[in-house]
């Protein structure tokens, strides 16, 4: 599968439309779940995995195929998903400023109460980068030297990062106990 995708990426590049279309159908999927672990709200990951698949044929055209192409796009999401916490979080500064405070903090307690799995939520608590790790990890199956790679870091520190979480979740579970 992974050559049959390095092949459709090179095709999709070079303004193949029905290799840029296998390649959404087979991976879209793939976005959608890790954008919504990573996100934890089904609507921003929708939308998140239309915005990566409009701006895919751009993106491809800058593809080198020195990874895998899933690793290339699990990075494409990892990536799209940090820019829209900026977004957010510019927007939520400005409507401070603006008095619209009350507004975004209702939208965020909404979307806190729409949150059904004790997972869902105690993943929601993790730091960021600790988050994208076990979303990776977890929740796309790679190996810890695969999610280095998407990540851009040392193994080592996907290995430390995975005990951390652990080690939270195990917390944040015996005080949930406790009340």
């Amino acid at each position: 599968m992974d050559d049959g995708d390095d092949i459709l990426a090179r095709s999709a590049a070079a303004g193949d439309r029905d290799a840029f279309a296998t390649l959404v159908a087979r991976h879209y999927d793939r976005i959608f779940g890790l954008a919504w672990r990573l996100t934890g709200s089904r609507a921003e990951a929708e939308d998140l995995a239309q915005d990566i698949c409009a701006a895919l044929p751009v993106k491809l055209a800058g593809w080198r195929g020195e990874a895998r192409f899933t690793t290339w796009l699990y990075r494409i999401t990892v990536n799209a998903t940090h820019d829209l916490r900026r977004r957010q979080s510019a927007r939520s500064r400005a409507a401070q400023g603006w008095g619209d405070w009350e507004i975004a903090r209702q939208k965020d307690m909404d979307e806190a109460r729409a949150a059904q799995e004790w997972l869902a939520t105690a993943m929601a608590a993790l730091p960021v980068e600790l988050r994208d790790t076990v979303a990776l990890v977890l929740g796309e199956g790679l190996t810890q030297a695969e999610t280095a790679l998407v990540l851009g870091l040392a193994e080592g520190t996907v290995a430390w990062r995975m005990s951390e979480v652990k080690r939270r979740l195990k917390a944040m579970a015996e005080q949930e106990a406790r009340i």
